[in-house]
């Protein structure tokens, strides 16, 4: 493809919400953490290769659906979700480093052995739980 030759409008996104397809049988909550497996979106859930996005923005119930029936809103940002427990805890001392996908509102230390995918960067945590980044 040739340089521009003149000026052009390229579009832009602000990348507040991003709108994905829904895992086929799957129901997502409203406020649960979102994974993609395959490029369609599943609540979080310990397992490998998923790539943590966000918070669901509504809930998608397909669970009698097919593979990508149903459009979900996820936001990236920072949420606060639930902490692990006993030695998976997340402390301060993991402010800044990654911490890993329990299920769909819970959050660990650990990847368990390489059994849990990446949620995203701890930014903070609190006595309520673990605010977490996704980008």
């Amino acid at each position: 493809m040739a340089a521009l030759s003149q000026g052009r409008m390229t579009p832009e996104r602000t990348g507040s919400t991003r709108t994905v397809l829904v895992d086929a049988n799957v129901k997502i909550f409203e406020g649960a953490l979102v994974v993609l497996a395959a490029g369609y979106a599943k609540p979080g859930a310990t397992a490998t290769g998923l790539v943590a996005i966000g918070r669901a923005e509504e809930m998608a119930d397909n669970t009698g659906g097919a593979q990508g029936a149903l459009t979900l809103r996820v936001r990236p940002g920072i949420f606060r979700f639930d902490n692990s427990a006993a030695a998976d805890a997340i402390t301060a001392a993991e402010i800044g480093s990654d911490c890993y996908v329990v299920d769909d509102h819970t959050v660990a230390k650990t990847s368990a052995t390489n059994t849990r995918s990446v949620a995203g960067k701890v930014f903070d945590v609190d006595a309520l739980g673990v605010w977490v980044e996704f980008k």
